[in-house]
């Protein structure tokens, strides 16, 4: 037992310290999540099934018109394309910045770093002017002889794609350079001595260790792309409107909150089965081994 000696130098026991029991010590963060997260949640589903009368006509109406139902596609459609495209591009990077010398990737990094931090709307209305008929991109293409005519690239799913994409892409690299980086080098080592050719090293070897990582980016990546509103807003127009801009007309134009919380709800769903089905097949590897 631990004690304390006073001026007289008499010994005294120190005080025990009581150790919070129960949930008395969670309670603050439960309280926290239950008015933020849950409440809200809880008040989307009610008005969903409350208005603008009581019963499923919400949900009902959303899954039997044409017209959502390909909002729906173009929003699973582009999420879809942009999560492929980041994970093409994104690997390659993401092992280019593990294996560079230092100073390079923290240039890299930086670079990265800067298009995350400046402002959104900026960076599309950026893209829309590379885009656009009379872009840098479409001078660009015509000046080399590829075509003859300017490539319509804003005001439809493809300018949205784009933009997406370079939006998303440090969504993906940063969490693959973190699996890359914790992948042993003698690992790829032994597979090369044991004969493994380089596309076996990395189709067999590599790809399958940084398979969380891959999964976990692209989680991110689709989620937050089905959720997106500024970049499908400006770069693909009303035409080709995808399901955040659908959810933002009911609630703001249409004052109709029912249809809202309906499609917010699906929304909500699809996300929440994704992340199960990441979890259940690549939640408790580790990426550093097999």
């Amino acid at each position: 037992m631990s004690t304390l000696s006073d001026a007289s130098g008499a010994i005294e026991p120190l005080p025990k310290i009581r150790r919070a029991t129960g949930f008395g010590g969670v309670v603050p963060a439960l309280a926290f999540v239950g008015i933020f997260f849950v409440a809200p949640v809880a008040i989307l589903l009610l008005r969903s099934v409350l208005e603008p009368v009581p019963g499923l006509g919400n949900y009902a109406q959303l899954i039997g018109s044409a017209t959502y139902l390909k909002i729906f596609a173009n929003t699973f459609i582009v999420s879809g394309l942009v999560t492929v495209i980041s994970l093409l591009i994104g690997f390659p990077v993401a092992w280019a910045l593990a294996i560079m010398p230092g100073r390079l990737s923290t240039v890299i990094f930086a670079i990265l770093l800067l298009s995350m931090w400046t402002n959104l709307l900026a960076r599309t209305y950026a893209w829309m002017v590379l885009l656009q008929r009379t872009g840098l991109i479409n001078k660009m293409l015509m000046g080399m002889g590829l075509i003859d005519q300017p490539l319509a690239l804003v005001n439809n799913l493809t300018g949205v794609t784009i933009g997406m994409t370079y939006i998303m892409l440090p969504f993906i690299i940063l969490p693959l350079y973190g699996v890359i980086r914790k992948i042993d080098p003698s690992t790829l080592q032994a597979a090369a001595l044991c004969g493994a050719n380089r596309w076996q090293c990395l189709t067999r070897v590599l790809l399958p260790l940084a398979m969380p990582g891959m999964a976990a980016g692209a989680l991110m990546v689709f989620v937050m792309s089905l959720g997106y509103f500024v970049t499908p807003s400006l770069l693909g127009g009303t035409a080709n409107m995808m399901l955040a801009e659908l959810i933002a007309q009911f609630v703001q134009s249409l004052v109709n909150w029912g249809m809202g919380g309906a499609a917010a709800l699906v929304l909500l769903v699809v996300t929440l089965s994704l992340y199960a089905v990441q979890l259940r097949f690549f939640g408790n590897q580790n990426p550093g081994r097999r």
